[in-house]
């Protein structure tokens, strides 16, 4: 998968279950938890059982100064299938599991660390710009491989379904939008436009920094 993808993956962070309550908090009503892998390490996603919690902290806010932070649109590009929280459990379950995809999250790494997405790898969005001199050899990690004149084919390259902050930030369709610019097909990415915020707002668990 390449040392670059096999280190976002591996950023310190740590499963956050909810605790064990009475009452009964499904994802769906036949589906109590998702299952997942990510380079041999398993993941499982619950939902927090206890209904009467509530977002705190940043996510709370319903509202940031734009620009920069302003709601973006429901398709982050032509061709790009926008996901929701189910079809995203069942990216990690299948694509993911099965090596052929990557879920991103493309904000920067001090937020990462604050608490991601399980199964998620970071590729912050900078490191995607053109003017990045190692935008090539992350995309090669994603699957490109070189043409013999100069330019990459992206037939092999995994699925990725990017994420972010929430429905205000632009990180995860700039991703988009920068990959699409360098030859990635449109067919090979997903956009979570919920991200972080519309995560938590469901009560999905997530991974912390121990140090966070």
């Amino acid at each position: 998968m390449g040392q670059f993808i096999k280190a976002a993956a591996c950023a310190g962070l740590m499963v956050v279950a909810p605790p064990v309550l009475a009452q009964d908090v499904r994802i769906t009503t036949f589906k109590q938890s998702s299952t997942f892998s990510l380079n041999g390490e398993s993941y499982t996603v619950f939902r927090n059982p206890d209904v009467n919690a509530v977002i705190t902290g940043d996510f709370a806010r319903t509202s940031r100064p734009c620009p920069t932070d302003c709601i973006q649109p429901m398709v982050a590009a032509t061709g790009v299938a926008t996901l929701g929280e189910l079809e995203v459990l069942a990216f990690l379950e299948t694509t993911v599991t099965d090596g052929r995809g990557l879920l991103v999250d493309a904000r920067a790494p001090e937020d990462y660390a604050t608490g991601a997405i399980p199964g998620s790898v970071n590729i912050p969005t900078l490191t995607l710009s053109e003017t990045n001199r190692f935008r090539k050899d992350i995309l090669r990690a994603l699957g490109a491989s070189d043409r013999s004149d100069g330019s990459l084919d992206f037939s092999n390259a995994m699925d990725l379904a990017f994420y972010s902050g929430g429905t205000w930030s632009a990180d995860a369709p700039d991703a988009i939008t920068q990959l699409i610019e360098a030859g990635y097909p449109a067919s090979k990415l997903f956009y979570y436009r919920g991200g972080m915020q519309a995560w938590l707002s469901v009560g999905l668990s997530i991974l912390l920094s121990p140090n966070g």
